[in-house]
């Protein structure tokens, strides 16, 4: 890989993306051997992250440790930023302090590009306000070509809250990408406009759009970036866009079903489906390392890798 930062999914080839996948194939086989490498020993990362997040900045400290990198962790609500330090400042103090590479989420749309512009460190984009979340995108292509062989051809259907969903955005771009169809599906109030913009189909009936579809991939409701009422009650969007056991009978055979967590039992999910047999939530999280494993090594080492 020849570039310096990774911000989104729209900006990678299919080649690129390709490359990634496949180096996180030998990843996901060196965690399952308990193995851990050298290729990034000397150098730093550092996860910047000014909204909260559990599952992505841990997933990319271990994916940086288990390369042998050392990792420095910046909660923004303890940092100089609570005392008016702009981004760019911060991130030309991290260079300063000779970082390889700045995991960054921000809550503004672009915020990742930015500071691309600013530093020589490494960038990768763990989510932009609505914008894009590119490692999600990649693990779930990851997690899905580990169970299908390959994804041309198969039915990709996300639902929930598309509106609101940087995953939304980056796994329809990345699953088109790699020959699948990709329908969204939500109640008008959470379709943003030009979503089909991506290349995807847009349905309402969700009984409609989850027929023969072998991804599934409900969202969670980011009640957090609401400014209003976009449907009447959890029970009543349950019912009508909740992935149920009911609802997976009418999709194909070997349908499997992934969400990008954090999970809402009740809500866009049953907890029998996120438990049951046809659930890849447990595997995601450790092709999440994998993932992040492969865009660190890619992005420091470039044809140097293990």
């Amino acid at each position: 890989m020849k570039r310096k930062d990774i911000l989104g999914i729209k900006d990678l080839t299919r080649a690129e993306i390709n490359e990634i996948l496949s180096t996180a194939n030998v990843m996901r086989d060196m965690i399952d051997r308990g193995e851990k490498s050298s290729a990034l020993r000397g150098k730093s990362v550092t996860t910047l992250f000014y909204e909260n997040s559990t599952r992505t900045r841990n997933s990319f400290e271990t994916a940086a440790k288990n390369l042998g990198a050392s990792t420095n962790s910046i909660t923004v609500s303890t940092s100089s930023v609570q005392k008016g330090e702009s981004l760019v400042d911060t991130g030309r103090t991290l260079d300063a302090l000779k970082t390889d590479v700045i995991v960054i989420r921000h809550s503004v749309a672009g915020s990742s590009k930015l500071l691309a512009e600013t530093v020589n460190a490494s960038v990768i984009n763990a989510g932009d306000g609505m914008n894009e979340h590119p490692s999600q995108a990649l693990l779930d292509g990851l997690t899905a070509k580990r169970h299908f062989g390959n994804v041309d051809g198969k039915k990709v259907v996300i639902v929930g809250d598309i509106k609101h969903s940087r995953v939304a955005r980056s796994d329809a771009i990345l699953f088109g990408m790699l020959g699948a169809s990709v329908t969204v599906c939500a109640p008008y109030s959470l379709l943003p406009c030009g979503i089909d913009g991506l290349g995807c189909d847009v349905e309402t009936d969700f009984d409609k759009a989850i027929h023969g579809a072998n991804i599934v991939i409900p969202l969670r409701v980011q009640r957090e970036r609401m400014d209003g009422a976009y449907f009447s009650t959890q029970e009543e969007y349950h019912e009508y866009y909740g992935v149920t056991q009911k609802r997976l009978e009418l999709c194909s055979d070997d349908c499997i079903v992934m969400h990008p967590g954090p999970i809402n039992r009740g809500s866009e999910i049953s907890g029998d489906v996120a438990d049951g047999i046809n659930s890849m939530i447990v595997e995601q999280v450790t092709n999440g390392v994998a993932v992040r494993m492969a865009m660190l090594d890619l992005l420091v080492n470039g044809d140097n890798r293990l």
